[in-house]
């Protein structure tokens, strides 16, 4: 099968997993989107919504359509590493071994990752970033593919601890999800409260989307596209502002770092071979540049003091690139 003829297979693959997914989940179609693209892109998610939106849910459903396997942690301020990563122990042999912790896994949910302290939140770090942990000077690689989605509450902040900036830009998405419509609630009050159990059927296996990576990745981006998504990103950043009177000089103190402009272009691709396209166009970096940006830009005292959301800051930025 050639590049082309598997771009057009990963069409129908795409719409076959939206399909089962949506046997368990109603509703929330951006939401299943985004975390769509950052899986065949091989990225992480970083999910925000509200209690009871079906977050956990959401990953679970995908994880078995998906036919990986799936680990959920539940962050809380007495996690330590150790209880991520996995430690040694010694056996009966008197030797040491080590006992894999939740971390190895295909798809792994950090579920209120903001509930636990800096120390713990850092052993994602490396997991992340270089796909293995290290444990007594010894690394250890994860399984392939391999992705963290979070979950964070954004209402109730007490006894949180706020993520980092540099595990922030660890994730390639930021995905906000919403309260359903009334349709959809009820829909969900219907289904939810007589004795149904839907089967998610298994669409691919872990192999299918290594290799559904790799033609991603060999996808040619035209040199518009790329430049539209540098000089997006270049606007977040206050220094290289031209104009006193720019957006980022008036509402922003930080701006996104050279990943982010990865991310708008790796995305992008997906994003277009996911409608069937063989190369992505300005529109498909537009289409994932609020999920991209939002979590890599801080508002200053101004944006905060007039309501002014980084939503609304990256709208405009998109129009003005």
């Amino acid at each position: 099968m050639n590049d082309i003829e598997t771009i057009n297979s990963l069409v129908e693959k795409y719409n076959n997993l939206k399909r089962e997914i949506g046997k368990v989940i109603v509703g929330q179609e951006a939401a299943v989107d985004s975390l769509l693209v950052s899986i065949f892109t091989g990225g992480h998610c970083l999910l925000v919504g509200v209690p009871g939106l079906a977050k956990t849910l959401m990953v679970n459903t995908l994880s078995r359509a998906l036919g990986l396997a799936f680990s959920r942690i539940q962050f809380t301020p007495d996690l330590m590493p150790s209880d991520i990563t996995g430690s040694e122990i010694l056996d009966e042999n008197r030797r040491f071994q080590f006992v894999k912790g939740p971390v190895f896994a295909n798809i792994v949910l950090a579920d209120e990752i903001n509930r636990t302290p800096p120390k713990t939140q850092a052993a994602l770090l490396e997991a992340m970033q270089e796909k293995s942990v290290t444990v007594s000077g010894k690394s250890y690689l994860l399984p392939a593919p391999f992705f963290v989605l979070a979950t964070q509450n954004p209402i109730e902040q007490e006894g949180t601890y706020p993520l980092p900036e540099a595990q922030l830009d660890r994730f390639m998405f930021n995905i906000r999800m919403d309260y359903p419509s009334f349709a959809e609630e009820l829909d969900i009050v219907k289904t939810t409260t007589i004795d149904t159990h839907p089967e998610v059927n298994v669409v691919l296996t872990a192999d299918e989307i290594l290799h559904y990576q790799q033609v991603i990745r060999k996808m040619p981006v035209p040199d518009n596209v790329c430049e539209y998504a540098v000089r997006l990103v270049g606007s977040t950043r206050v220094d290289n502002s031209k104009s006193e009177n720019s957006l980022a000089q008036r509402y922003l103190s930080w701006g996104a770092g050279p990943r982010a402009s990865q991310y708008l272009v790796m995305g992008a691709k997906t994003h277009a071979a996911f409608q069937g396209k063989y190369s992505p166009d300005i529109e498909d970096v537009r289409a994932i540049a609020t999920e991209v940006l939002r979590h890599r830009i801080v508002r200053n005292y101004y944006a905060e003091a007039e309501g002014i959301t980084t939503d609304a800051i990256v709208a405009q930025l998109i129009d003005q690139a």
